[in-house]
C-alpha cells in the first residue's frame, strides 16, 4: 500500500480538477502526428500536471511521516472522515476508497487501532459489519494534516495556474495563432 493505486490517483486528479475548475468531462483534442506543435504542447501540459501531482503525493507522504504516522494511515483516516460524509466507514467502504483488498484494509485498521488513531465498533443493526471511526487523537492529527495539505494544494495551484504559467500559456497561444492559417485565405485557396 506504499503507492496510491491508479483508481485512487484518478479520484485525486478528479478532485483536483473539480477544485480548480478543470473540466475533466471535456473530450480531449485528438492529436494527430502531423500536428507536431500541438502534440508537444499536449505532452508539455501532461508532463507538468504529472510532475505537480507527484510533488503533491511526495509532500503528502512526508507530511504524514512528520506527525509519526504512515502515509497509509493518513489515507485510511481521510477515508474514514471524508469518503462517506458521515465521519465513519465500514471496512468494505474503506477497501473501496483505498482500492485495496478487504484483508489488507483489516490489517491497516488493526495497526491504526494499536496506534490510537481509530476505533472499531460493531454495527448494531448488522453484527457482521464493522464500523471504523476516528479517535480524538486521530481527528487532531487529520486536522493538522488537512490544513497543511490545503496550503500545499493552494501553492501548487498557484504554480500551475499562477502569473508565470498564464504568461507562458499566452505566449504559446499567440505562437499557435501565428502558426494557424487564416480561415479566409484557406477557404479562398481551396476554391481556386
Amino acid at each position: 500500500m506504499e503507492q496510491l493505486s491508479s483508481p485512487t490517483r484518478i479520484l485525486l486528479c478528479k478532485n483536483l480538477a473539480l477544485r480548480y475548475s478543470i473540466d475533466v468531462r471535456e473530450k480531449p483534442k485528438v492529436v494527430n502526428d502531423s500536428d507536431e506543435y500541438e502534440f508537444h504542447h499536449v505532452l508539455s501540459e501532461l508532463a507538468s500536471f504529472r510532475y505537480l501531482l507527484r510533488k503533491f503525493l511526495r509532500f503528502s507522504e512526508s507530511a504524514a511521516r512528520e506527525v509519526e504516522i504512515t502515509p497509509q494511515q493518513h489515507q485510511l483516516m481521510l477515508g474514514i472522515a471524508g469518503f462517506t460524509g458521515s465521519g465513519k466507514a465500514t471496512v468494505s467502504e474503506l477497501a473501496e476508497f483505498l482500492q485495496e483488498r478487504h484483508h489488507s484494509v483489516v490489517g491497516l485498521i488493526d495497526r491504526a487501532v494499536l496506534s490510537g488513531l481509530v476505533r472499531r465498533e460493531g454495527d448494531p443493526s448488522d453484527r457482521r459489519v464493522v464500523v471504523v471511526s476516528l479517535t480524538s487523537r486521530g481527528r487532531g492529527i487529520l486536522r493538522k494534516l488537512s490544513v497543511k495539505h490545503r496550503d500545499e494544494l493552494n501553492r501548487l495551484r498557484e504554480e500551475l495556474f499562477g502569473p508565470a504559467t498564464k504568461s507562458k500559456l499566452k505566449s504559446i497561444s499567440e505562437s499557435s495563432i501565428a502558426h494557424t492559417p487564416d480561415k479566409e485565405s484557406h477557404r479562398t485557396a481551396s476554391h481556386l
